[in-house]
This record gives C-alpha cells, sequence and structure tokens, in this order.
C-alpha cells in the first residue's frame, strides 16, 4: 500500500487535523512519516531585516515540530521532521521528491476565491504538479 508519506504542517488547525490524518495512517500501515514545515521568507526587504525575519520564523517552526514529535511518539509512529526556507509549493514538491513520498497529506486552508486568484494556493500548485497522489484535509 503506502509505506511513505509525507504531510505539510504550518501550525493551522487545518494542519493539525491533516497531521492527525497522516499519523493515523503511517500506523495503520506501518509507513514512514516525513513532516515538513516551510518557513516563507519575506518578499520584499533588506537582507539585514531578512534575516532577522527567517531566524525567527525558523524558532517558530522549530516550536511547531517541537510539539508534533510527542504526538507521533504517543502513537508509535516513525517520524521525521524538518523546516526548510522557500516558496511553500515549492518545497512541498521538492521535499516529496526527494523522499520518495508516495502520498502528500495537506490540510485546506478554505480561503476566498479573491484571495485563492490574487495569492494562489499552496494546496492548488502541490496538487497540480505533484508526481504522487495528495490527500487534502478538511
Amino acid at each position: 500500500m503506502v509505506s511513505r508519506i509525507l504531510v505539510a504542517y504550518d501550525g493551522s488547525p487545518s494542519a493539525d487535523k491533516a497531521f492527525d490524518f497522516a499519523a493515523d495512517l503511517a500506523g495503520r500501515y506501518g509507513a514512514a512519516l516525513s513532516v515538513l514545515t516551510v518557513a516563507q521568507p519575506p518578499e520584499f526587504g533588506e537582507d539585514v531585516e531578512t534575516e532577522a525575519v527567517i531566524e525567527h520564523s525558523r524558532s517558530y517552526h522549530q516550536a511547531l515540530l517541537d510539539r508534533l514529535r510527542s504526538r507521533a511518539a504517543e502513537r508509535g509512529v516513525r517520524a521525521r521532521f524538518a523546516m526548510v526556507v522557500g516558496h511553500a509549493a515549492q518545497q512541498i514538491l521538492d521535499h516529496a521528491e526527494a523522499e520518495g513520498a508516495e502520498l502528500v497529506v495537506l490540510g485546506h486552508r478554505g480561503r476566498g476565491m479573491f484571495d485563492r486568484w490574487r495569492l494562489g494556493s499552496v494546496t492548488h500548485r502541490v496538487i497540480s504538479y505533484a508526481s504522487c497522489p495528495v490527500l487534502v484535509v478538511r
């Protein structure tokens, strides 16, 4: 069935649901679980400002992953955790490819049509370009 699952995690309620779903799936099938969180650098800014924002973001995302470690251990799930910096959709796609993920699990943010059109949707981009199945948890 599925032996390698990647779940993208951003700390939102929908990401919590996605993590729980992916961890349950990994436990049921004895699959390896990779958890990825992506710190996005600011679009504009000075080098010093950008470095400060990225460093703060790294601390925040590391704290998110630390909380998930105990949740995975409670379920007896083998999990690896990674934090990367960059554009979320591209990093998720790159990580899925590098890890040989057979399934990517994402949470649905539920943004309105205008925001989706203006900003683009990470979930939509991952679904469009992933080389494996993508499961969106609501």
